[in-house]
């Protein structure tokens, strides 16, 4: 099998393609299926998020794995194929396991060194673990990509460079804010000091949003949801209260920054709701509008805010695609950090495929020290039918010797064999070994046989 991913992010296509492209929740879970069911694939997770759509899969066929997976992307996201087609890219063998790991690592991220994503393809790979759909190839590919992950952060200062997207949003925000009632640049350390803050939504990035805030000093923070109790519970969390979803244009009044980052499939903030806002700010102001800005954070794929709502007076409207240079910007700082976890991941990827050629020369290496054996069960048949009867200590001492004798002679050249796999040689090193030793083929074909039959799913 082999491991090919199909896919399109911030740095293939538009925002509102990406936004065309995400799938969650029970349309994922049928893309999952679908994606699974099709006859050149044998295991698939996809990971869907604000920044990436990206399938990975296990397939015994390059192109028609390929085309099953593109038109399915095409299907489920209604994008017909040759539109879709010019944004996605495709990864194959090596190439998509270096990306998996390059991925999870927030290497690919809008913001280099984010760390949300991990937790993202660790709960992708979960959910294809949970549905069956993930396949053994990809299970251990997952298991490196969130171990590399973990070095990158562990070994690296990547974090440092790595302000997650929410961060980002929320410091871009605070700017916005400041400028826009006339004030010095913010804090540095608490940009939100003063600010109200509307967290819509319960969800993953909500709940770093609601911690960002916090940090960030906010005076206030509300948490809506269309179910209460996750919001408490969010809330909660700073000493925050909750807002009633059902009055939206109320608790929009009531705030300097909103982030909005719920899996609704429409609209959540219209046009229409923050014009009532503002009525409602008015009104409460004695009919002054004033000039006090309303920034609507949009963190959300497809997108929660009405783009309408930012040609209202006093009203600002930030999406992702407005997070992009200041991504970039962010990510420029630290590249020597970035530099450090780029050699984790080749080095991570190096072994792999170091012991994937290993592996595949085991066969060879097994039935080589398999005919040794049997030497030496020969010679020492031979020994007792010459010397007669021995005691059983001086038996066992002899025995053992002339193992010794026969693994020390074949212990170089079988690591050596393994070590030279990966090069471009690789194969008559081992052609090498066969005719050297005079390797029967069928004992080589029945280990590997053996080998497949205990492993489900074959070798990736």
């Amino acid at each position: 099998m082999s491991v090919l991913i199909v896919g399109l992010s911030h740095k293939s296509a538009p925002v509102a393609m990406l936004e065309r492209a995400a799938v969650s929740g029970d349309p994922l879970s049928k893309l999952l299926r679908d994606i699974f069911e099709a006859e050149p694939v044998t295991g698939t997770f996809v990971v869907s998020t604000c920044n990436r759509v990206e399938v990975y899969a296990e397939v015994n066929k390059f192109h028609a794995g390929l085309s099953a997976i593109s038109d399915l992307l095409a299907r489920h996201s209604g994008i017909p194929l040759p539109e879709l087609t010019q944004h996605l890219y495709v990864r194959y063998e090596d190439r998509a396991v270096q990306h998996l790991l390059t991925v999870a690592a927030g290497l690919d991220s809008m913001v280099v060194g984010e760390s949300q994503i991990l937790g993202q393809v660790r709960q992708a790979i979960a959910q294809a673990r949970e549905q069956g759909t993930l396949g053994r190839a990809l299970d251990g590919l997952g298991t490196l990509a969130l171990h590399t992950a973990k070095r990158a952060h562990a070994e690296t200062g990547i974090d440092r460079a790595g302000a997650n997207l929410v961060s980002v949003g929320v410091g871009l925000a605070a700017v916005r804010l400041k400028s826009g009632s006339g004030a010095d640049a913010p804090d540095p350390v608490r940009p939100l000091a003063g600010l109200n803050v509307l967290v819509v939504g319960a969800g993953s990035m909500s709940a770093l949003a609601v911690a960002t805030a916090d940090r960030f000093g906010a005076a206030r923070i509300a948490v809506t949801n269309r179910t209460a109790e996750p919001a408490g519970r969010l809330a909660a969390s700073v000493s925050g209260s909750t807002a009633g979803f059902g009055d939206l244009p109320a608790a929009l009044a009531d705030a300097d920054l909103v982030i909005s980052c719920t899996g609704a499939a429409g609209l959540v903030i219209t046009a229409e709701m923050t014009a009532q806002a503002l009525r409602l700010r008015a009104d409460g102001a004695g009919g002054q509008a004033g000039t006090r800005l309303l920034v609507l954070l949009d963190l959300a794929l497809p997108h929660d805010v009405d783009r309408a709502a930012g040609e209202l007076p006093a009203v600002s409207v930030l999406g992702l695609d407005s997070l992009e240079e200041a991504g970039t910007a962010v990510a420029a700082v630290r590249a020597e950090d970035v530099a450090a976890v780029r050699a984790i991941v080749a080095e991570e990827l190096a072994a792999r495929v170091s012991a994937r050629h290993a592996a595949r020369v085991s066969p060879t290496v097994i039935a080589l020290r398999a005919k040794a054996a049997e030497v030496v069960e020969a010679e020492l048949d031979r020994l007792a039918g010459k010397l007669g009867p021995l005691d059983e200590r001086a038996e066992a001492e002899i025995s053992v010797a002339m193992q010794r004798v026969a693994h020390k002679l074949l212990h170089a050249p079988t690591v050596r064999v393994k070590e030279l796999a990966g090069s471009p040689s690789g194969d008559s090193y081992e052609a090498a070994l066969r005719v050297l030793f005079d390797l029967d083929q069928d004992a080589i074909d029945f280990v590997t046989t053996a080998d497949a039959d205990l492993t489900p799913g074959g070798s990736a």
